[in-house]
């Protein structure tokens, strides 16, 4: 059971509402359109990489997913890529900020259960603009003391939002689908965390070790939080 948390921080995508089957979407587009210059393994390792490449020049996000895809395109086709492929790239990223927002089983049930008991946090990466619309579409801000679009979550990251929630590490929960994001930092400046697996999740944010450790929790939805905080 755990014990003594005040704040519990939940993640956005993936864990408050569906993400990531939409960039695997975007992505077998995108290999179907260059489709002429590699195989759909190469685009998709060419395009990660380039994603990965840009993290800190763009973040996290579907604009740098777009302008990602658009620098591979053009790298790949070594600059010959047509405009009209060029155009669809384009709008293939369009269609991603205009997807529409479906939330996980049960996890309005559990927002509603723990609301008033806790004070409820969401923290999350990813382009701002687009994580404001998703919230407000998810008809979920009412829960929500405070949204946190953070540029990357790290150790600095979560300490840095631990204080301006006025908050001890002891006394905060962190809930989401990435053992790299939402679990590991937050158990490694003294926070608890859950962590509730999504089917589908981006290479970059999995992890090739076990984590074992006693603030570690793994639930199979976010129902199940009730009977770890007792409720």
């Amino acid at each position: 059971m755990i014990e003594n948390i005040q704040v519990i921080a939940f993640d956005a995508d993936d864990t408050l509402f569906i993400n990531e089957p939409y960039f695997d979407e975007a992505e077998e587009k995108f290999c179907a359109l260059m489709s002429d210059y590699l195989s759909k393994q190469s685009l998709a390792q060419a395009l990660f990489q380039t994603q990965i490449n840009n993290l800190p020049l763009y973040g996290y996000g579907v604009k740098g997913y777009i302008l990602s895809m658009v620098q591979t395109a053009y790298e790949v086709s070594n600059h010959t890529v047509s405009t009209k492929v060029m155009e669809k790239i384009i709008e293939i990223g369009k269609d991603l900020l205009t997807k529409p927002v479906v939330l996980l089983d049960g996890i309005e049930e559990t927002l509603q259960q723990l609301h008033g008991k806790y004070k409820l946090v969401v923290a999350t990466k990813g382009d701002l603009k687009d994580q404001h619309r998703k919230l407000h579409l998810s008809g979920l801000g009412a829960y929500f003391h405070h949204i946190e679009v953070m540029v990357e979550k790290e150790e600095l990251d979560y300490e840095k939002l631990l204080k301006r929630l006025e908050i001890e590490p002891e006394n905060f929960l962190m809930i989401g689908n990435s053992l790299k994001s939402d679990v590991l930092p937050v158990l490694n400046i003294g926070g608890t965390a859950v962590h509730v697996p999504f089917h589908t999740t981006w290479a970059h944010e999995r992890i090739d070790h076990e984590i074992v450790h006693n603030n570690f929790y793994s639930v199979e939805k976010t129902s199940e939080l009730m009977t770890l905080l007792d409720l």
